[in-house]
């Protein structure tokens, strides 16, 4: 295992985004159309927040019970917005952050994806799933 691999080489660098103005019914589309569990928040190229699946599942059922199921039940999703339910104070890294200081702050930490942020502009995102994917390639 190399010690000093960016993880800019890991990282998920088409990323699916969301704008603050968007609904949640949108945002819950995208998780399960596109078999993700976080999205990041965005004003431009800026991330301003991160949205994850398990931010929808606190506040409502989300389908919970049929995650395969393509439509939404959007009652509880119109009595809040996307910017009332993200997590707004984010750790972020550079794409030249090493695999192992990302592994040591999600080790650490209570979240599960890290926005990868170059000169204030998203850049991509990395997980807990491409990380163990990583390790799974070097054995």
């Amino acid at each position: 295992m190399k010690k000093r691999t960016p993880i800019s080489t890991i990282m998920t660098s088409e990323v699916i985004t969301l704008s603050n103005k968007d609904s949640l019914e949108m945002a819950e589309r995208l998780f399960k159309s596109n078999h993700i569990r976080h999205i990041p928040v965005v004003n431009g190229d800026a991330i301003i927040g991160m949205l994850s699946y398990t931010d929808l599942l606190r506040i409502s059922f989300a389908d919970a019970i049929d995650e395969d199921e393509e439509s939404v039940d959007s009652i509880v999703y119109n009595m809040f917005s996307i910017e009332q339910v993200m997590a707004k104070n984010l750790i972020s890294v550079s794409s030249i952050t090493t695999i192992k200081e990302v592994a040591e702050i999600l080790s650490k930490k209570e979240f599960h994806a890290i926005p990868v942020v170059d000169d204030d502009k998203l850049v991509g995102i990395v997980t807990t799933t491409d990380l163990i994917n990583y390790l799974i390639e070097q054995f």
